[in-house]
């Protein structure tokens, strides 16, 4: 090669003729604020360059619940990976492809099947935002935007590897099952020597309508990328998810029984269509009395899409069967902080943290101050939203409900069932240890949460090297 055909080189072309000296791969954190947000992770992987999910962060509104893609700069994005269609996950899709408009964009078929209808949710909600909340970049993408970059989705089948291959240099990307919502996958990456694995959200115990993660087993990666949102719950010694239900679902009988209602909070994506599945067939077999059972809103659309999936992949069971023999009813429109909301019943309602102005919030107004009523939260909450901070509040103390400018007395019974879509940390900190990585990256998790795991994995028999990186921090894994 002569002088004059290397100074034309460009820096991929460059990267690729000192490959062999540099194997390692790169990975920065783009969530602004680290923890459990705007997830989305950018990969440097000797001539590839690639992004892992693109987030909107939960409790942020604007331009700041969105990833820091400008650290990106003038990187071009091979591809991006979802790995699953909640919201902290696909938000900024929109806004990460057209800045990057020549990336694939791999995912599972159900989350292809899910990922149109969650984003074009989110268009609606951030259009409402921006007259309630006065949110002047409201919406960050439009409905047009949504349909411009559908055809870039690329499905993957589970345990089929997908060989891609830049100027002669290969990398290959297997997906497998995760359990936690339909169409959730961790996949592994092979690149020259080296294989790594992104955990994902994950969830290893079955659910009622989707099996649990199969991940490979008895596999020794050079490194992991692994999750951690429960690195803070220990599970009490004989409680399992099998316990648990049967705790709830007492819980919600005697409830109704006794003339109360019992509000679930749920996650639009996952949580509603198990709950829903659940208490059909405890209805059906008389572990529950006859009652109202209400739902409403982007949860039942998405029950739909869980009766395609079901129909095309086998990968969920889940049909409009439940919802025509649960003869689901819809709360009432107008409801009066304090005041019943009618017949009593099960309402099986988002948000599963009691987000303002949602109708799990609207219902929980409703309830709380009363002693015959009960709500039990089914998932994750964090401790800064609604949720979160109900779930500390003493029974008797004041609770407030900021934007209805109403407060009461808790006086319904408050508690936490551990039917978490995410895996206990023991399962996840084993699998993570069984297959002897040299290095460990911590994700998605507040900073105890990710401590607790930093100092299990460093006190394990296997020595390992244990990454928590800092937003925008590129750390390098050789």
């Amino acid at each position: 090669m002569s002088l004059n055909e290397l100074f034309t080189l460009t820096a991929r072309q460059l990267c690729l003729c000192i490959l062999p000296f540099a194997q390692g791969m790169k990975i920065t954190d783009l969530n602004r604020d680290g923890g459990i947000g705007s997830n989305s992770l950018l990969v440097e992987l000797g001539g590839y360059t690639f992004v892992v999910d693109a987030g909107l962060h939960p409790k942020l509104t604007g331009n700041a619940a969105v990833p820091n893609f400008d650290f990106i700069g003038d990187r071009e994005i091979d591809f991006v990976i979802v790995t699953h269609c909640h919201l902290d996950h696909i938000g900024s899709l929109p806004v990460l492809l057209k800045q990057h408009p020549k990336a694939r964009v791999f995912m599972s078929l159900p989350s292809q099947m899910l990922v149109e209808r969650m984003l074009h949710n989110s268009c609606n909600v951030m259009k409402r935002q921006k007259e309630e909340k006065r949110i002047p970049e409201y919406p960050l993408f439009t409905h047009d935007d949504i349909d411009g970059i559908s055809g870039r989705f690329e499905p993957l089948k589970y345990k089929d590897p997908l060989r891609l291959e830049l100027h002669g240099e290969m990398l290959t990307i297997t997906l497998y099952q995760a359990g936690h919502v339909a169409g959730a996958g961790g996949f592994q990456i092979e690149h020259g020597s080296k294989t790594y694995f992104f955990t994902g959200d994950v969830l290893f115990d079955d659910q009622r309508v989707l099996n649990g993660a199969r991940f490979p087993k008895a596999k020794k990666f050079d490194a992991m990328v692994i999750e951690t949102t429960r690195g803070e719950t220990e599970r009490p010694e004989g409680k399992t998810r099998e316990s648990e239900v049967k705790r709830l679902l007492k819980q919600v009988g005697q409830t109704i029984r006794e003339g109360g209602s019992v509000l679930i909070p749920v996650f639009a994506l996952g949580r509603m269509q198990e709950l829903l599945s659940l208490l059909n067939d405890a209805r059906k077999d008389g572990r529950l009395p006859r009652c109202p059972v209400y739902g409403a809103g982007l949860g039942l659309d998405i029950a739909d899409y869980f009766d395609q999936i079901t129909k095309r992949t086998q990968l969920i069971n889940y049909t409009r069967r439940v919802t025509k023999e649960l003869r689901l009813k819809r709360p009432p429109r107008k409801l009066t902080p304090g005041k019943e909301p009618g017949e009593p019943g099960v309402f099986v309602l988002s948000s599963g943290m009691l987000v303002e102005r949602t109708p799990s919030y609207m219902v929980a107004s409703t309830l709380l101050a009363s002693t015959k009523n009960a709500i039990c939260f089914v998932g994750y909450c964090d401790p800064d939203t609604p949720g979160g901070k109900l779930l500390e509040t003493r029974p008797g103390q004041t609770y407030l409900f900021d934007v209805l400018d109403y407060q009461c007395p808790v006086l319904a019974k408050v508690d936490r069932f551990e039917l978490s879509g995410h895996a206990d940390r023991d399962e996840i900190l084993n699998f993570a240890l069984a297959a002897e990585p040299k290095s460990i990256v911590l994700t998605h998790g507040d900073p105890g949460a990710r401590e607790w795991f930093a100092q299990q994995l460093e006190a394990a028999d296997h020595p390992v090297r244990v990454i928590d990186p800092e937003p925008l921090e590129t750390i390098e894994i050789l």
